[in-house]
C-alpha cells in the first residue's frame, strides 16, 4: 500500500515505528503462512488439496486484517516489491524503501521461527521441498503481477477496500498459479528455512524471485498507464 492510501498521512508516524511495523507485520504473515501450512498438513491425513485449502482460508484472512491494522502505521507492504514498485513510482524515498526492505526480510525469518516453536519443530531448517522450472518462474511472474494491479487498482478507485482485495486475490492465486502464489521475496527467501508444508528448496527460490521481480516491474510500467486520468 502507499503513503497515502490510508489516513493519518504516514509522515504522521516517525520512522522507528514505521519500521517495526513493517517487522512485525511481516513476521505475523510469515507465522501464518507457516503455521497454517503445518496445522493444514497435519489435520489433513495426507490429502494435500485440503491442507492447501487450510493454507489459503487462514493467509487470505491474516493478510486482510494485517493490512488493515498497519496499513496506516507504515503502508503494511510486507514485500520488498511492493516497497520498491513504490519507490520507483516516486511515492516513498529510496532510503526508507532500503529499510523497509532491510527489516521485511528480518521480521520474515523471525516469523518461520516462531511458526517452528509454536508447533514444536525444529526452530533451524532448510527445506528440501523443490519448485524448480520455467513454469513457477511464469506462475511467479503471473502472481506478483497480479498483486501489484490489484493493490495499485483498487488505491485508485476502492482505497479502503484495498485489505481485502489483496486478501482475496492472494487466497485466489494460491489456486490459480502452478507456484501457489508466494509474489514476495521476503516470504519467498523465509520459506526456504522451513522444511514443511509451505517450504520451498533453496535452489528454488532463485528463478521464483526473478520471476516476482519481472511480474512487479512490468505491472508498475502497465499501471502507470492503465489508472492515469488525462487531464480534460
Amino acid at each position: 500500500m502507499p503513503p497515502a492510501s490510508l489516513e493519518p498521512p504516514l509522515e504522521s508516524f516517525d520512522l522507528g515505528r514505521r519500521l517495526v511495523a513493517e517487522a512485525l507485520g511481516t513476521a505475523l504473515l510469515l507465522a501464518i503462512v507457516v503455521g497454517s501450512g503445518i496445522m493444514g498438513e497435519r489435520l489433513a491425513g495426507g490429502n494435500a488439496a485440503v491442507a492447501l485449502l487450510g493454507n489459503t482460508l487462514a493467509t487470505g484472512a491474516g493478510l486482510s486484517v494485517l493490512i488493515t491494522v498497519f496499513g496506516p502505521l507504515s503502508g503494511a507492504h510486507f514485500n520488498p516489491v511492493v516497497t520498491l514498485a513504490f519507490a520507483a513510482r516516486r511515492e516513498l524515498d529510496a532510503k526508507v524503501a532500503a529499510a523497509y526492505v532491510a527489516v521485511q526480510l528480518l521480521g520474515a525469518v523471525v516469523g518461520v521461527w516462531a511458526a517452528h516453536l509454536m508447533f514444536d519443530e525444529a526452530v533451524f531448517q532448510v527445506s528440501t521441498k523443490v519448485r524448480d522450472g520455467a513454469a513457477q518462474g511464469l506462475a511467479e511472474g503471473v502472481a506478483t503481477f497480479g498483486l501489484l494491479i490489484a493493490i495499485l487498482g483498487s488505491l485508485r478507485f476502492r482505497p479502503t477496500a484495498t485489505p481485502f482485495i489483496v486478501g482475496l486475490y492472494i487466497s485466489s492465486a494460491y489456486w490459480f498459479t502452478a507456484s501457489t502464489s508466494f509474489a514476495n521475496p521476503a516470504v519467498t527467501i523465509a520459506r526456504s528455512m522451513s522444511d514443511t508444508f509451505a517450504g520451498i528448496a533453496p535452489g528454488s527460490v532463485p528463478i521464483f524471485v526473478v520471476g516476482q521481480i519481472a511480474g512487479a516491474a512490468i505491472a508498475v510500467v502497465v499501471s502507470g498507464w492503465l489508472f492515469h486520468q488525462d487531464s480534460r
